[in-house]
């Protein structure tokens, strides 16, 4: 069994979340193959130099499912691009390009973030072009701390502000540029998250693109088994009952 999660947000001011990642490592990723996380995994990541005592707290929770036998991978996503290897050292994770191919219930199946399908909000595309150029990130990632945090905080207020603006066809995944990256990487299944609308969409011929959901009031995942994917809804209330 494989499971994959994506957009859990992780921050101290939602213990309810956290609490229920946790149980979910305990109940479920413990006895997996593997465990994906497709990005977003917390709430905002300003540079592993700057690893607050909650998010070592969350870097040892994955340790501890690694050493039962768990390989877990780790995506970037658009809130915590800046993770790095000090991190993944620390949470026994290895990061996972984005895209990247993988094989689920038989076939090659193609993982992404979300963020770089959402080709109708040009803004933000542009953004994240500037945001991921190597040479940017190297700069971000030697600045001040104090300045990477007002920038970090920055950043979060506008997308606010800017998502709360744009209709909902823009801040979704456009289906062309979807269709475009299946044909590229010739799969029949995509898996992303960053939009949070979970669905599974059926495109036709035989292809699907699942969606897995934020963790707000439930959680979502995906399971992999050696014939099928299951995309599952995880009330809050069914793990943090044990915790």
């Amino acid at each position: 069994m494989i499971l994959l999660i994506s957009d859990l947000h992780l921050h101290e001011e939602r213990p309810d979340i956290t609490g229920a990642f946790l149980a979910f490592l305990q109940q479920h990723a413990k006895h997996a193959q593997a465990l994906y996380i497709l990005g977003d995994f917390f709430e905002v990541w300003i540079g592993d130099d700057a690893i607050s005592p909650f998010q070592r707290s969350i870097a040892q929770a994955l340790s501890a499912v690694a050493a039962s036998g768990t390989q877990i991978y780790l995506m970037h996503g658009n809130r915590d691009f800046l993770i790095g290897n000090d991190f993944c050292k620390l949470a026994d994770c290895q990061l996972l390009a984005d895209p990247s191919l993988i094989k689920l219930a038989g076939e090659s199946v193609l993982l992404t973030h979300g963020d770089s399908l959402c080709t109708s909000d040009k803004s933000y595309i542009r953004l994240r072009r500037v945001l991921r150029n190597p040479l940017i990130l190297l700069i971000l990632r030697n600045l001040p701390l104090r300045t990477r945090q007002r920038l970090a905080g920055d950043l979060r207020q506008k997308s606010k502000a800017s998502t709360r603006m744009k209709a909902s066809d823009i801040t979704d995944v456009n289906p062309e540029e979807v269709a475009r990256v299946m044909a590229l990487h010739k799969v029949r299944t995509l898996i992303h998250g960053h939009t949070h609308r979970p669905a599974v969409h059926d495109l036709g011929n035989e292809k699907q693109r699942i969606v897995l959901g934020d963790w707000d009031t439930q959680g979502w995942y995906i399971e992999a088994s050696a014939s099928q994917l299951k995309l599952l809804a995880l009330p809050f209330s069914d793990t943090t009952a044990d915790c």
